[in-house]
């Protein structure tokens, strides 16, 4: 993978990868700042997108379409939903769903899915599996769900009985639809602020800084291993 796009919801989740950025270009479009550089041997494309699907899914487009992106990583934050997830937890998802979406949406019409999953690519997921061996950061594999909302108490039994997911977020899902829909490889990598026994905005502003470093922390280590990981492939040849 040439060139990946780091995409967040928020300035305060970018920050981290901003200072690692070398040779950085800034352009502008859809009033998103778009910094183009590399970390490491890596062409990256980093962007903070606002909150919500709408806003992630139109930054995913244009990384695709202008940047030509080979692969997007959704770094941040997330609540916490399985009550095994501790806070700055980092879940790295395997599947995405929309929480706030009906089911046949997007299985009985385009893009005639065969289940309401966007499953994540296999390659980073691999890689992924390969940092938690590099780290003693917790990273947990499984389910994240997307939807227009903060879950604290309310709803959380409903989606944790409907979806079993480790982790809800704003905007993950919205994402992986724009990359499903253009063939590009996806995975989401999210530590929790919050989760049911350390719930509500005030732990999600407690956290939120710690969160987002770890976060950074783990995509930074993801770029790593793929960079080894396409060194050896290049070398193999």
């Amino acid at each position: 993978m040439k060139k990946i796009g780091i995409l967040c919801a928020s300035d305060d989740e970018l920050a981290p990868f901003l200072p690692r950025i070398r040779g950085e270009h800034l352009s502008r479009h859809a009033m998103l700042t778009f910094h183009e550089g590399n970390i490491g041997r890596t062409q990256v494309v980093a962007l903070y997108s606002g909150v919500c699907k709408v806003n992630a899914a139109l930054a995913a487009q244009i990384l695709i379409d202008r940047y030509r992106v080979d692969a997007i990583l959704s770094a941040g934050t997330a609540g916490g939903m399985d009550p095994a997830v501790q806070l700055l937890d980092t879940v790295v998802s395997t599947h995405v769903a929309y929480h706030d979406v009906a089911d046949d949406i997007l299985t009985e019409f385009h893009p005639w899915m065969s289940s309401i999953y966007f499953e994540a690519d296999a390659a980073l997921l691999a890689a992924a599996r390969a940092v938690q061996k590099r780290t003693a950061a917790p990273l947990r594999f499984g389910r994240t769900v997307t939807g227009e909302q903060f879950i604290s108490e309310r709803g959380r039994e409903e989606i944790l009985s409907k979806y079993a997911p480790l982790a809800v977020d704003m905007e993950s899902a919205g994402i992986a639809h724009v990359c499903y829909v253009n063939r590009i490889p996806f995975l989401s990598l999210r530590a929790v602020t919050d989760t049911a026994d350390h719930a509500g905005l005030a732990q999600f502003e407690q956290n939120c800084a710690a969160a987002t470093k770890r976060s950074a922390e783990i995509v930074l280590l993801l770029l790593e291993e793929l960079e080894q990981r396409s060194a050896e492939s290049a070398g193999a040849q």
